[in-house]
C-alpha cells in the first residue's frame, strides 16, 4: 500500500511538470516581475463551483459524523433513516454535532483515565470511544440483553460476572470503516476548498453564497475530524461479552430497566421542556422541535433524564456525568462554534446579490443563527439565577429562539443555491495553480 500512494503521488508530480507552462529564457527581468505579480487566472463553470461545494459540504455533513453502533435488532432501513436523521440535523445544526464530538472527547478521556486507574492497563482512548458509542452487548443466554456502558462493564469484571474484554485497539480499528488515509484524504478535499477561497480574497476574486455557506461547514469540520481521529467509523456490529455467572441475574449487578420520564418539583428549564417534547403526541410544532430539544438535553447530561437504551447507545449520549470544567469548556466551545458558523456567513454582508430582497434575507438570517443560541444561553442562566421568572416564559423564548434559528438556516440553505443564477464577471475567474493541487 504506501508503494502504491507513492507511486500515485510520483505519476502526480509527472502530470503537475508536464502541465506547468515553460518560462522563456529571453525574456526581460520586467517581464519575469510581472508574473509573479499578477497570476494567470483560469475560467471555472457553475458546475464546478456548484460540485466542489457540494461535494465538501457531503464530506461535512456525511464522511465525517461518526455514528454510534446500531442494535442488533435494527432493521437495514433504520439504520439508513437514523443516519439521514443525523444528516440532515449536521445540515441544520452543524454546531450540535461538533458538541456532540467534543463531549465524547471529554467523556473518553474521562473514562480512559478511569479505567487505568482500576488497573485495566490495556485500556486506550479507541477502546473508550468503543465502549461510549455501544461496543460492549452483554449476552445472556446467546441473546443480545444490555449494552454495556463503562461503569457497568468494570462493575461486572469485579463481580466476575464476564470475563475482560480482549478486545485490543488493533482490533476495534479494524472494525472501522475508515482509517488514516481516508480521513486524510477527506481533510485534504476540505483544505483545498479553503485554500482555494483564501486564495480568492488575496486576488480580490467574487466568491458565491454557496462556497461562503460551506467554508462555515468546512471551518467546524476541523475541529469535528480532530476530536473524532481516535473513534471507530461506522462500526456495525458491537463486541459480544457472555454472561458468565449461574449463582446470580444481570439486574441483579447493574440497572437493566428502562427509566421513566418523570418531572421532580426542582426541574430546570431543560427538563420541562424534554419532558414536553417527550409526552407531547400532537402538533406539529413539537415534530419539528423535538429532535433538536430531544439532542440539546441529551448533550446536556441532566441528572434525572434517562440516557441509555437497552440495545442502543443514544446518539446524543450525555450519560457520562463531566467534571465541571469539562462542562464549562463543552458549553464556551458550543457558543463559540455556533458565533463562528455564524461571522463566516456575515462575511458574505457585501456579497454581490441577485436582489435587493435576497440581501436583506441573508443578512437577517445570519445575524440570527449567530445570536439565537447565545439568547437561549442567557435564557437558562436568567432562570438559573432567578427560579421565580415564570418557566412558561421561559419555555416560550426557548421555542420561538429555536424556531428562528431553524427558519434562518432554512432560508440561508435556499440561498446559497438560488444565488447562483446571476452572478458576477470575476466569480467564474479562478487562479490557476489552485487547480494542481490534489481534490475531488
Amino acid at each position: 500500500m504506501p508503494s502504491l500512494v507513492l507511486f500515485c503521488i510520483f505519476l502526480y508530480i509527472v502530470a503537475v511538470i508536464q502541465a506547468a507552462p515553460t518560462t522563456n529564457t529571453t525574456s526581460t527581468s520586467t517581464t519575469t516581475t510581472d508574473s509573479f505579480e499578477a497570476p494567470s487566472f483560469t475560467t471555472r463553470t457553475i458546475w464546478s463551483i456548484i460540485s466542489s461545494s457540494v461535494l465538501t459540504l457531503f464530506a461535512c455533513i456525511y464522511s465525517a459524523i461518526h455514528p454510534n453502533i446500531p442494535s442488533p435488532k435494527d432493521s437495514p432501513n433504520g439504520v439508513v433513516r437514523r443516519r439521514v436523521g443525523i444528516m440532515i440535523m449536521a445540515l441544520i445544526t452543524p454546531e450540535l454535532i461538533v458538541t456532540w464530538a467534543m463531549r465524547q472527547w471529554f467523556s473518553a478521556r474521562q473514562v480512559t483515565r478511569q479505567i487505568e486507574e482500576s488497573g485495566y492497563y490495556t485500556w486506550t482512548q479507541t477502546h473508550s470511544f468503543f465502549v461510549l458509542m455501544g461496543g460492549f452487548m452483554l449476552y445472556v443466554d446467546g441473546k443480545p440483553y444490555h449494552t454495556l456502558q463503562p461503569d457497568e462493564v468494570l462493575k461486572l469484571i469485579r463481580d466476575q460476572c464476564i470475563d475482560a474484554p480482549t478486545l485490543t485497539a488493533n482490533q476495534i480499528h479494524d472494525r472501522s470503516k475508515g482509517n488514516a488515509i481516508s480521513k486524510g484524504l477527506i481533510m485534504l478535499q476540505v483544505a483545498w476548498f479553503v485554500m482555494q477561497l483564501i486564495t480568492r480574497a488575496i486576488y480580490h476574486l467574487e466568491t458565491t453564497q454557496l462556497e461562503a455557506g460551506t467554508l462555515a461547514f468546512a471551518v467546524l469540520n476541523f475541529l469535528t475530524y480532530a476530536v473524532w481521529w481516535n473513534k471507530p467509523l461506522n462500526v456495525q456490529c458491537p463486541h459480544p461479552v457472555y454472561w458468565k455467572s449461574t449463582e446470580s441475574r444481570p439486574k441483579d449487578h447493574i440497572n437493566v430497566n428502562e427509566p421513566k420520564y418523570v418531572c421532580a418539583s426542582n426541574c430546570t428549564i431543560a427538563d420541562c421542556v424534554y419532558l414536553s417534547v417527550h409526552e407531547s403526541s400532537q402538533g406539529a410544532v413539537w415534530v419539528i422541535l423535538g429532535p433538536v430539544f430531544v439532542s440539546i438535553t441529551d448533550l446536556i447530561g441532566l441528572p434525572f433524564m434517562p440516557t441509555s437504551r437497552k440495545l442502543r447507545v443514544p446518539t446524543f449520549d450525555g450519560s457520562i456525568t463531566l467534571e465541571g470544567s469539562d462542562k464549562r469548556v463543552l458549553l464556551l466551545s458550543g457558543l463559540l462554534m455556533a458565533t463562528i458558523f455564524g461571522g463566516i456567513h456575515c462575511m458574505a454582508w457585501f456579497f454581490a446579490f441577485p436582489t435587493y430582497q435576497e440581501r436583506v434575507l441573508w443578512r437577517m438570517s445570519a445575524i440570527a443563527i449567530t445570536f439565537t443560541p447565545w439568547v437561549c444561553f442567557l435564557v437558562g442562566v436568567i432562570h438559573s439565577l432567578i427560579p421565580q421568572v415564570v418557566q412558561v416564559v421561559c419555555i416560550m423564548t426557548t421555542g420561538v429562539s429555536v424556531i428562528l434559528y431553524i427558519t434562518a438556516r432554512a432560508v440561508l440553505l435556499v440561498l446559497m443555491f438560488t444565488t447562483l443564477r446571476n452572478l458576477p464577471p470575476d466569480a467564474y475567474k479562478a487562479v490557476s495553480w489552485t487547480s494542481l493541487v490534489p481534490h475531488l
